[in-house]
């Protein structure tokens, strides 16, 4: 019993620092921050749910059964990687070409404005979940820490598991926390300053994903070479 806690003390804490960096929900908070710019406190919470429900569900799907859904379309991390990345760089190229500054005030009302709602919903799982939020480095480090849970005894197996799952939560719950208060920072920062903020945001996306695309692109040679 002993072995399986510190086990599963071990796993919950190394997943959740390989997948903070990956995720990186404070950094990533500021860049969707446009997409919340004219939503009230009311809307922005119903957004950040459904958002973080959706990393989750990415998150344990991948972890549990996102290996064999790659080998049922025959395609590889590195595909994922070079993938997104490239989407991710077409995200962040878009907010750099953005005019941001007619954009409107932030509203300040609790109702929920049920005709703007629609315009984010489609939105929110692509490309804020997936691939801002959860994207290419988050599936990596998944498929590699489920590797690593690997285990023959199924009680062991079931424990790290578990373990890993508690990692995902605990991003998760800051994935809600920083992405419902980012307003509220850049409130305090200024309008002025959230424009350069966003730039600088966007112009770091941008080499993320350039990132992440190269990264993809180096495997492949190795992987082919």
């Amino acid at each position: 019993m002993s072995q399986q806690l510190n086990s599963f003390i071990h796993l919950v804490f190394l997943g959740f620092v390989a997948l903070f960096p990956v995720v990186n929900p404070i950094g990533t908070a500021f860049i969707i921050s446009p997409y919340f710019s004219e939503l009230t406190r009311a809307e922005r919470l119903t957004v950040v749910k459904k958002i973080t429900f959706y990393s989750f569900i990415i998150c344990a799907v991948t972890l549990f059964v996102g290996h064999w859904i790659l080998e049922v379309f025959g395609l590889s991390v590195p595909i994922i990687q070079l993938a997104g990345g490239i989407m991710i760089c077409k995200i962040g190229w878009g907010f750099l070409s953005s005019d941001t500054n007619d954009k409107p005030d932030e509203k300040t009302s609790t109702q929920i404005d049920l005709d703007r709602i629609p315009l984010i919903q489609n939105k929110i799982f692509y490309p804020i979940t997936f691939p801002i939020t959860t994207g290419a480095g988050t599936i990596s480090v998944l498929f590699t820490l489920s590797a690593s849970s690997a285990n023959q005894d199924m009680s062991l197996y079931l424990v790290n598991v578990g373990a890993l799952l508690v990692s995902v939560i605990g991003i998760c719950v800051l994935i809600f926390i920083f992405y419902l208060n980012t307003n509220r920072l850049i409130s305090y920062i200024g309008s002025h300053n959230e424009k350069i903020i966003n730039s600088i945001m966007a112009f770091l996306i941008f080499c993320v994903g350039l990132q992440i695309a190269i990264g993809g692109i180096f495997h492949l040679i190795k992987t082919y070479s």
